[in-house]
């Protein structure tokens, strides 16, 4: 057993950020513990650019932004050990983990950052009917198929879902000679940003087709057809809206998930409303010194947000290794029935703190309150809310009580 002042599990845009704040507040002793071969997590894949223009007032494409932050920590000599899986985390802050080359390891942490990230929903997840041929994908399988190994997944492409990675490989596939026939969405708007159905979909006259979805799969060794059925307000396939279109790849882009196993494995509890750990001000869990930040928390719509969100999370864990403790957050905060997403969910009233939520659906001309008690302590108006985009609101410490509960009010 060894012991580490900082385990940070996973090598992306978060567990990098964080590491490297880390380093610059004064704790040396840090270890990244990364699954793939190399640090940068999903990025290496994501060839487009868009990125960074937060975080570094430029755009970059995928690769580019995590190089950034992946030559910092090499600089800053920041130990990250790849192609290692960690097995287990426990409430105190013990972590077995095990390598081809260097076999079983336990560290004995003084804090963890939890930086695992997402994963897709699969097939399985959503239960659509059908037989099982070959040609079926999630959006980040076909990605990495065409990105990574050169490799392209098909000729004649439905895509069902209008997440971002979706509508972005409705383009890719596009550009690599692909007939996109459509891309299908259950809900009545699109899952992604609005940049995206423009640059992605518009651009290349792709057309998007709201309230529908697939509802069977056709094929034996090779996907030969989808049936897509329209849906209606309740949720329920309207019979006969069926349209059978003739495909050899069917790709799947229906969601992400947050990775976090490890999380209940460490005993922390559950958020509701992210699917994430709950977590107060200093992005600390339910268990003292375990921290979590990025899309482990909460999916985020911006990567360079996880970037600012796992430094946020180091003044935090680096203040937990110098004192042995943070102050103690009993507020909680909360949101009104068209509040989505919400973090933190636990303040102390004591600090400056930054509330992320998401809206349940598509709203114009909207009142978000901030509200302790009586006192609204931050109001916006907003002529536009989308559930693709995440609200951000900074709030003063001086402007907080340290006795009521925060309250988020959207209203129209």
């Amino acid at each position: 057993m060894k012991h580490v002042d900082a385990v940070i599990i996973g090598g992306g845009p978060a567990g990098l950020a964080a590491a490297i704040e880390l380093r610059k507040k004064g704790i040396d002793d840090i270890l990244i513990l990364e699954r793939e071969k190399k640090p940068s997590g999903i990025l290496r894949q994501c060839i487009h650019d868009g990125f960074g223009l937060t975080r570094f007032g430029e755009t970059l494409s995928g690769p580019k932004y995590a190089a950034r932050f992946v030559r910092e920590a090499e600089a800053l000599q920041i130990p990250c050990l790849t192609d290692t899986t960690v097995l287990e985390v426990t409430p105190d802050r013990h972590v077995y983990a095990s390598s081809s080359e260097h076999g079983m390891m336990e560290f004995e942490a003084g804090a963890i950052v939890l930086a695992m990230g997402c994963r897709e929903r699969t097939r399985g997840a959503i239960r659509i009917p059908g037989t099982r041929p070959a040609g079926v994908y999630t959006a980040g399988v076909a990605q990495a198929y065409i990105n990574l190994k050169n490799k392209m997944v098909g000729r004649k492409v439905v895509i069902l879902g209008s997440g971002d990675i979706g509508m972005i490989m409705a383009r890719r596939m596009t550009l690599e000679g692909a007939e996109v026939l459509g891309v299908f969405e259950v809900q009545p708007y699109a899952s992604g940003l609005p940049r995206n159905v423009e640059q992605c979909l518009n651009d290349y006259n792709i057309p998007l087709s709201l309230s529908h979805t697939v509802t069977d799969i056709r094929g034996t060794d090779r996907l030969e057809s989808v049936v897509i059925s329209a849906f209606d307000e309740h949720m329920q396939p309207i019979p006969g809206t069926e349209k059978e279109y003739e495909c050899d790849t069917l790709i799947l882009s229906v969601g992400l998930i947050p990775e976090n196993e490890l999380t209940w494995m460490a005993g922390a509890e559950k958020d509701p409303g992210t699917s994430g750990a709950a977590v107060d001000e200093n992005y600390q869990t339910t268990v003292p010194g375990i921290f979590a930040a990025g899309n482990v928390l909460h999916v985020h719509d911006l990567l360079d947000f996880v970037s600012l969100e796992a430094e946020a999370l180091a003044d935090g864990a680096a203040r937990f290794l110098k004192e042995g403790s943070l102050p103690a957050c009993n507020l909680a905060v909360r949101g009104n029935e068209l509040v989505s997403g919400l973090t933190p969910s636990r303040i102390s009233g004591e600090d400056d703190v930054t509330v992320s939520f998401r809206v349940r659906r598509p709203l114009r001309n909207c009142t978000i309150e901030l509200v302790q008690g009586d006192t609204v302590v931050k109001r916006r108006r907003m002529p536009k809310a989308l559930p693709a985009e995440m609200i951000q609101i900074k709030l003063k410490a001086s402007d907080l009580s340290q006795t009521d509960d925060l309250e988020v009010k959207v209203t129209c």
